[in-house]
C-alpha cells in the first residue's frame, strides 16, 4: 500500500477511532491497565481531540460499556438466540449455544460488565454502570421467561443469570465445555419453573 494512502482506520472519524481503540484495549486488558496516552497513540488522534469527545477516562469507559451492550449483548447474544431458538424455551437454551461458540472462539474475553464491576467496585460510577448493564441482561432473560410462561419470571431470571455468569467464569478458567454444562443445569431450572 502506498504510504500516502490512508488506511481504512485512518478514514474513520476521530471519535470512532478512539472508541474502537478503547474497545479493543479495555476488552483485552481491563480499565486500569490501559492509560489514556495509549488510547491516544493507538488511535492516532491528538490529546485535545480525545478530550473533546470524551472529557474524562470514565466517560470513555461509559461509551465503551454502551458499545459493548450494543455489539455483544444485543448484536451477538440476542441476535444469536433469535436465529437459533424456535420456541421461547428454545431461545432461552440457545443462550448457552451462543456462549459455547463464543467460549471456543479466539475473541473470548469473559464478561466485560463483570470485569469492570470487579475491577472498579460496586460504588464506583463505572461499577454502577456495569451493574445496570448486567441488570439489562437479566431483564432480557426475564422477558424470555415470561414468553415461555414460566413461573416467577424474575426469580427464574436471577437464577439463570447466575448460570450465565458462572459459565463465563468457568470458561475463563479453561473449561471449554462450560456452556454445555450450564445448558444441562438450565434445562432443570426451566423444569422447576414450568
Amino acid at each position: 500500500m502506498d504510504s500516502e494512502t490512508p488506511s481504512a482506520a485512518d478514514q474513520l472519524a476521530p471519535r470512532e477511532r478512539i472508541l474502537r481503540t478503547a474497545y479493543e484495549l479495555f476488552s483485552q486488558r481491563g480499565i486500569r491497565a490501559v492509560g489514556i496516552d495509549e488510547v491516544i497513540a493507538r488511535s492516532g488522534v491528538a490529546k485535545a481531540t480525545l478530550y473533546r469527545h470524551f472529557p474524562s477516562k470514565d466517560r470513555l469507559v461509559l461509551a465503551f460499556l454502551a458499545r459493548r451492550e450494543r455489539e455483544w449483548t444485543l448484536g451477538r447474544v440476542v441476535a444469536g438466540v433469535r436465529r437459533r431458538g424456535r420456541t421461547p424455551e428454545g431461545r432461552l437454551l440457545a443462550i448457552f449455544d451462543v456462549f459455547d461458540e463464543w467460549f471456543r472462539g479466539d475473541d473470548f474475553d469473559a464478561c466485560t460488565f463483570v470485569n469492570v464491576l470487579l475491577e472498579m467496585g460496586w460504588k464506583h460510577p463505572l461499577g454502577l454502570a456495569s451493574i445496570e448493564y448486567l441488570g439489562n441482561i437479566r431483564s432480557l432473560v426475564c422477558g424470555m421467561a415470561e414468553e415461555a410462561e414460566l413461573r416467577d419470571a424474575d426469580g427464574f431470571a436471577r437464577s439463570w443469570h447466575i448460570l450465565m455468569k458462572g459459565a463465563i467464569i468457568s470458561a475463563a478458567e479453561g473449561d471449554a465445555d462450560a456452556a454445555l454444562r450450564a445448558k444441562e443445569m438450565a434445562r432443570m431450572l426451566i423444569d422447576r419453573h414450568r
